[in-house]
């Protein structure tokens, strides 16, 4: 079981890596902006709340995501290939929490896998993002408040994922298939 949290400042392709490491490992996937998303849309109790984080480009509470997380990493049952975490954990408390999570479980993290974009490519990346969805947290605005609160908030679980010993550095540049396969170099070694 290979499960493996894909880190990025927003933009710098998470959602599209994950969907081509489900295709090629058959792991399970678990996208906090997706379920906080589909939460939203469909009106409910945690979707009001978690809008008015999001609105506001803040991160949701900890405890809540938590709790989601556990609900949806045991829909997958005891036997896995594993599980992409993507968007979560954002801060260090959120690690350990995953971590303990997991543990509970008989589970660890095998990897976290760092996709580095330069910021004015994310920048550019998010923009056309928003064109094309219509996604309204996809505005310069609010993009530049998520980027913040990525530097300040989220950043410092790289020291802290090298220290678990599992973090991995990948370069976020390139074409789709290029950037891959340096993770698939990363997957298929751990």
């Amino acid at each position: 079981m290979k499960n493996i949290v894909i880190f990025g400042a927003p933009g710098a392709g998470k959602g599209t890596q994950s969907d081509k490491m489900i295709e090629k490992y058959g792991f399970g996937h678990i996208s906090t902006g997706d379920v906080l998303r589909n939460e939203i849309k469909n009106g409910t109790e945690l979707g009001k709340t978690a809008k008015g984080f999001i609105d506001q480009g803040q991160l949701i509470p900890d405890d809540l995501m938590v709790n989601i997380l556990a609900s949806v990493y045991d829909s997958f049952g005891t036997d896995h290939e594993g599980v992409i975490f993507d968007g979560f954990p954002r801060t260090i408390p959120q690690a350990e929490a995953l971590k303990k999570m997991l543990s509970e479980r008989g589970h660890q993290i095998a990897a976290m896998i760092e996709l580095y974009v330069p910021e004015d490519e994310l920048m550019k990346r998010l923009l056309l993002r928003g064109q094309l969805s219509g996604r309204s947290d996809d505005n310069e605005e609010t993009i530049k408040k998520r980027l913040d609160v990525y530097h300040h908030q989220t950043q410092p679980l790289i020291k802290w994922y090298d220290g678990e010993g599992i973090h991995y550095h990948v370069e976020g540049l390139g074409t789709v298939d290029d950037i891959f396969s340096r993770i698939c170099e990363v997957i298929d070694r751990i």
